[in-house]
């Protein structure tokens, strides 16, 4: 396995680690009855996180499948890896002050949470840019 797979592979772990915390959250969430949007964003941080570390988990099983310099590997990774942990704060922080980050309306924290839920989808459109890339050129 080549060293940008690895780390994927490691990073991925970590998220995997962070969302099943966040379900944690979720359940004391649920269990002390807070409000509907609170536990659903819990809910997604739970959902997604995972979901993110599996996409990268799979994408670190191919990496070295791919038939395209070193330097491409190594975009799709660190653009795998900085959506993830950008995803990791945005959407717990979501949770935590109660405001989706769907707009940049709100108070600066709603703010905050919007780039970074827009910073962690950008980066995850250019990894799958990239990917797409990789995987037309490898065939």
């Amino acid at each position: 396995m080549e060293s940008s797979a690895r780390h994927l592979a490691f990073h991925a772990a970590l998220v995997l680690l962070i969302g099943l915390l966040c379900g944690a959250l979720y359940g004391r969430a649920v269990n002390r009855n807070a409000a509907a949007h609170i536990v659903h964003s819990w809910r997604v941080a739970h959902a997604s996180l995972p979901m993110a570390a599996m996409l990268m988990f799979a994408i670190a099983a191919v990496l070295s499948a791919f038939i395209v310099p070193a330097r491409v590997k190594w975009l799709i990774s660190i653009a795998l890896i900085s959506s993830s942990y950008t995803f990791c704060i945005s959407l717990p922080l979501a949770a935590v002050v109660g405001h989706r980050g769907l707009s940049m309306q709100g108070p600066p924290v709603a703010k905050l949470v919007f780039m970074g839920n827009m910073l962690g989808a950008w980066l995850s459109l250019a990894a799958a840019a990239v990917i797409i890339y990789a995987g037309y050129v490898s065939l």
